[in-house]
């Protein structure tokens, strides 16, 4: 039995998916082998399994995304492949409660923190990103390795994506060199361009406080951008503008691609890879996969999607666990995923099933053990 499921955000790490999992089963089946890897598809929780999975962690002192100093962490492997996830730097959770900066939050943290991975010895990383509090293009991030962006009268922009309407010139000359010998994945469930309707700041802006009128200074504000990167390193730019994956987090999957040479995989294919999942699934015959809601973004790159196609493709039965399940029966198939447990069958009230989520999923777990494996 191998258990690869995400975390049940804002209740349960996927370590604790894992856990209260296996101890459902156990229950019914005591002596069953259970084999688990904590998945994530890029987003929050991706260092916490690449650490589940052996990487060392480190911890770096750098900017919050509204220059508050904060404490990120990343993993680290003796091979050298470090996972930095740019929300331990840049996300949402080091904002205060209720309080956004849409025009202003700096991806600069999460260049330090890039930095803090190259000091520490990665020669290859794999760069997760989601959960932004920015919407900077990832300005702040290339400023932080070396860049300079700068204004009329050769003064450095301020942070913040609505300051790159005042960007006149771009000079990358001054990256940290080692980053041309480095390896960087762009790893992210999310396709979108930079900018437009289906933009950074369009579709993603408003969950980070921006108002309409925000959305279309910080959608001029890119563009602009995007037009003075362009000048400065040629047709790539405004080719990368329109590639998939150019406005994850807030267009720091751009920034990324242009000037870090970055290359864009779907997070969960990288985090499979890194995390050792086709070696466990040669040695399984039954797998368990989920994540805190399976809905219709589930289907589109997300971790248990991912985990069904791997599965599917190498034979294997795949059920899922969840706190909500908003997929009818027929996408579930669809997606290779036989049935889901979710726990609002078991306790429909929502706070009482994020409280008590742990014991819950035990229970989903027992009935899954009853239907499938006695």
């Amino acid at each position: 039995m191998l258990i690869a499921a995400d975390k049940f955000k804002g209740s349960l790490t996927a370590v604790e998916v894992a856990e209260h999992v296996t101890a459902g089963l156990r229950r019914v089946v005591p002596d069953l082998d259970v084999a688990a890897i904590p998945v994530a598809d890029g987003g929050d929780g991706t260092v916490a399994a690449a650490l589940a999975a052996g990487f060392t962690r480190h911890e770096a002192r750098v900017s919050g995304p509204t220059g508050v100093p904060v404490t990120a962490t990343f993993a680290l492997r003796r091979d050298g492949t470090a996972v930095v996830e740019m929300a331990e730097a840049s996300g949402l959770q080091h904002l205060p409660e209720g309080v956004f900066a849409p025009l202003t939050a700096s991806t600069y943290g999460t260049g330090e923190l890039l930095l803090a991975a190259l000091d520490a010895g990665a020669t290859s990383i794999v760069f997760g990103v989601g959960g932004s509090a920015t919407t900077d293009g990832g300005a702040g991030m290339l400023a932080a390795l070396g860049a300079r962006f700068l204004d009329a009268d050769g003064d450095p922009v301020a942070p913040g994506g609505g300051p790159l309407a005042d960007l006149a010139t771009v000079d990358l000359s001054g990256l940290d060199p080692r980053l041309a010998h480095t390896d960087i994945v762009l790893a992210s469930d999310v396709d979108n361009p930079l900018t437009g309707p289906k933009g950074a700041p369009a579709v993603y802006g408003p969950q980070k406080g921006a108002s309409e009128a925000d959305v279309a200074t910080l959608d001029a504000a890119l563009a602009h951008y995007a037009e003075v990167l362009e000048t400065a390193v040629g047709a790539k730019a405004a080719e990368h503008a329109l590639a998939p994956g150019a406005g994850a987090a807030g267009g720091i999957g751009y920034g990324a691609l242009v000037g870090l040479d970055a290359a864009f995989r779907p997070g969960i294919d990288v985090m499979l890879d890194v995390l050792g999942f086709a070696p466990a699934l040669a040695r399984a015959t039954f797998v368990i996969t989920g994540e805190g809601s399976l809905d219709e973004q589930t289907l589109h790159g997300k971790a248990p999607a991912g985990v069904a196609a791997a599965a599917r493709a190498a034979g294997i039965d795949v059920v899922a666990v969840c706190g909500r399940l908003a997929l009818p029966v027929e996408a579930l198939a669809a997606a290779g995923i036989q049935r889901a447990y979710a726990l609002t069958d078991l306790e429909p009230d929502p706070a009482r099933c994020m409280a008590e989520a742990g014991p819950l999923l035990e229970r989903a777990a027992e009935s899954l053990a009853r239907d499938f494996l006695v």
